[in-house]
């Protein structure tokens, strides 16, 4: 066949496929492929990157043979081939870790955004390219395509870090544009206080002028009628406006139960992605990720080995600073039978009964020597508020609560507050040694 002729018949084989899957993977997976050659049955397709071959091959290569074979009449063998000659510095495999690249310019921070949620240190495998591809484009075409873009999938597999990779790329980008990063729960508050004191006029201008609305745990707002009502109508604003809107959940949404019919069918009217738990690649390349973030030395093997024992994603980051707190205290480097000795240790800590948010309250006092009620009181003292911290950043690992939440446990503090809290202890984690050692201390006595 000529081009001419490989041309239309890829033409008509998309037409199809395009009525089989929805317009936004068609869009993102699909449109820029091209048919190169079909001899002897071997067809070549064409694809932008390694990411988007590897996608097709594992979700879609049997419809695109079976359309194909229709239109041609035989049999076909399909082959995928970059677009272009991949540069020699790029990793075409099926998992890679961004490269942090030097930014040209230092600007201030976003507010309840992570700075270290980037898409550049963030690591990809199969279980998390399309959302990951996704939202890229979102960030580079803010309004345009894939609006709202809604990422679901299990508790700690990433979907808070590409939202505010979102958020960050824009912001970077763009300082003077408005954008606003807030979880279910505390629009909610937001909704309610304005309720309370008379002053919607004031909450809905907050949302309803911003350029970027990323909104995490959606999946709350369930059965909570004047907030999806609010939210319906500062939906419907933005996307007239061409505001860009990313919503995060645990499940699509048409599983999410007590949610309007208007408002799930508002949320599925842009792209819906899942973000699958992480693999075995996916982990190994995390706890490198993190052991850079901390100065650590690890080797990929001992990383293999931590990810084969370690099943939850959030519990990795706990893990690798349990192993170099044991490193520190030994004066020893980090090695493969230390690992494995740590690991076994946590699985005995597993067995322990569940962690309840009075415990680490409880044995925070206890490891600092003072009272509940001064931990959850107004003062202010320096051994008071580092232990506050503490307190704050084991409520978020060990139990995974929302600013929100531990807010309410400590004393009803803002949750901008909790946020300081829990970025300085993170941030004193990889300086001091100090540190380690007590909240290694704290959690030991959690499991006891």
């Amino acid at each position: 066949m000529n081009s001419t002729e490989l041309n239309e018949l890829w033409k008509k084989v998309l037409g199809e496929i395009e009525i089989e899957v929805s317009k936004a993977i068609f869009l993102t997976l699909f449109k820029n492929t091209s048919l190169l050659s079909l001899e002897t049955n071997i067809a070549s397709v064409a694809a932008p990157s390694a990411m988007i071959i590897d996608l097709l091959k594992k979700r879609f290569q049997d419809l695109i043979q079976k359309t194909l074979e229709k239109h041609v009449g035989e049999k076909i063998d399909l082959i995928f081939v970059p677009k272009t000659m991949p540069d020699k510095k790029e990793d075409t495999g099926p998992l890679f870790v961004v490269q942090e690249e030097k930014s040209e310019r230092t600007i201030g921070h976003l507010p309840r955004v992570r700075p270290d949620y980037t898409f550049q240190n963030m690591a990809v495998s199969s279980s998390n390219q399309l959302a990951f591809i996704s939202a890229q484009t979102v960030a580079q075409k803010i309004g345009t395509i894939y609006n709202p873009l809604f990422i679901y999938g299990p508790v700690g597999v990433g979907k808070t870090h590409l939202m505010q990779a979102i958020a960050n790329h824009v912001y970077q980008k763009d300082p003077t544009r408005k954008i606003i990063y807030t979880t279910s729960e505390e629009f909610t508050n937001e909704v309610v206080e304005a309720i309370r004191t008379n002053n919607t006029s004031q909450m809905k201008q907050r949302f309803r002028s911003v350029y970027l609305l990323l909104i995490d745990d959606v999946q709350f707002i369930a059965g909570k009628d004047r907030v999806q009502e609010e939210l319906f109508h500062t939906f419907n604003i933005l996307i007239d406006y061409s505001a860009q809107i990313v919503l995060s959940s645990d499940r699509p949404p048409q599983e999410i139960k007590k949610l309007e019919k208007r408002l799930s069918s508002r949320f599925a009217g842009g792209l819906t992605v899942d973000i699958e738990a992480p693999d075995f690649e996916l982990k190994t390349a995390i706890l490198l990720i993190k052991a850079k973030k901390y100065g650590i030395d690890l080797s990929v093997e001992i990383a293999k080995i931590i990810a084969d024992k370690v099943q939850d994603v959030r519990s990795l980051e706990g893990t690798l600073l349990r192993i170099l707190t044991e490193a520190k205290t030994l004066g020893t480097e980090i090695t493969e039978n230390l690992a494995r000795k740590a690991l076994s240790d946590r699985g005995e800590e597993e067995k322990k009964e569940h962690v309840h948010p009075e415990d680490i309250i409880k044995n925070v006092c206890t490891f600092y020597d003072i009272k509940p009620t001064q931990i959850k009181g107004p003062k202010r003292d320096a051994s008071l508020a580092k232990a506050r911290q503490v307190a704050m950043y084991l409520l978020k690992k060990e139990l995974n609560l929302s600013l929100v939440e531990i807010g309410n446990i400590l004393g009803g503090r803002d949750h901008t507050t909790i946020m300081y809290g829990i970025e300085k202890v993170e941030n004193n984690l990889s300086t001091k040694t100090q540190i380690y050692s007590e909240i290694m201390g704290i959690t030991k006595s959690l499991r006891e």
